[in-house]
């Protein structure tokens, strides 16, 4: 056999070279083409895997909704805690400044809370009867025709001569118990914790010189009002009031120790 010319030999290894070169861009393109074609298959989610994502969104959701709903009743009752006691810091500030309402002077303010109205309670004004050596103040040395003279019994018995504002509870909070303390002896609306049972309505006055309020017509006395939520009954509020008239709104229960 006749031996290839040298320009030959250039030309078939030219050619193998090129034939390589086209094989490996072949199956870089074919290896090119099956990765794609893999990334493809794989870009979306199983079944499997969304259920499981959307479970853990609808568990998160829930924990989210549970826990802001309890958080709305907590605040609701805080904030309507806080408006009842500064309330009656009003009805204090009215009877400490003898306040004039409907042309009467010299007498004094307070709340009226009742379990038969339990979503609203009354600030009045304490103008029934006239001065009276009957009445809860007494009389002064000058009799009832004292300027010291005050007028009111320190209860609220006459709606039509002494309301002076309704107030109402909204957001389903109501009044679920009133307490009230004396001779060492705590009575509520309903018998527990040692107090017993009865209390059906609780007034709350406050009159000058002293910020020491009466309640159910003497002083010396202590009282307490729990809220709570219609939703949730289990949620409740403590208000205190002490014989030394000190309103607290942050009460650690009812009744007080």
């Amino acid at each position: 056999m006749e031996p290839l010319h040298p320009h030959h030999r250039l030309t078939l290894s030219s050619g193998l070279a090129t034939k390589r070169v086209r094989q490996k861009k072949n199956s870089d393109f074919s290896f090119a083409n099956e990765r794609r074609e893999q990334i493809r298959r794989n870009a979306g989610f199983t079944l499997i895997e969304m259920t499981v994502v959307l479970a853990i969104i609808v568990a998160i959701t829930g924990l989210i909704l549970t826990n802001q709903t309890s958080f709305n009743k907590t605040l609701v009752l805080a904030n309507t805690a806080y408006d009842i006691a500064l309330t009656l810091r009003s009805s204090q500030t009215y009877g400490l400044g003898s306040r004039a309402f409907g042309g009467a002077v010299n007498m004094g303010y307070g709340l009226h809370f009742a379990i038969t109205s339990p979503e609203s309670f009354t600030l009045f004004a304490d103008v029934s009867p006239a001065p009276s050596p009957s009445n809860c103040h007494g009389l002064p040395a000058g009799g009832q025709n004292s300027p010291n003279a005050k007028r009111g019994d320190c209860a609220y018995n006459d709606p039509a001569l002494e309301r002076v504002k309704d107030y109402n509870l909204e957001n389903g909070v109501y009044i679920h118990d009133l307490c009230m303390y004396n001779s060492n002896n705590w009575t509520c609306t309903y018998a527990h914790d040692g107090a017993s049972g009865g209390v059906s309505f609780l007034d709350i006055v406050f009159a000058r010189p002293n910020p020491d309020p009466f309640i159910d017509g003497r002083t010396n006395r202590r009282a307490c009002i729990t809220i709570s939520s219609r939703q949730d009954s289990s949620h409740r509020r403590f208000i205190s009031v002490t014989e030394s008239g000190q309103i607290n709104a942050n009460a650690s229960s009812c009744p007080t120790l």
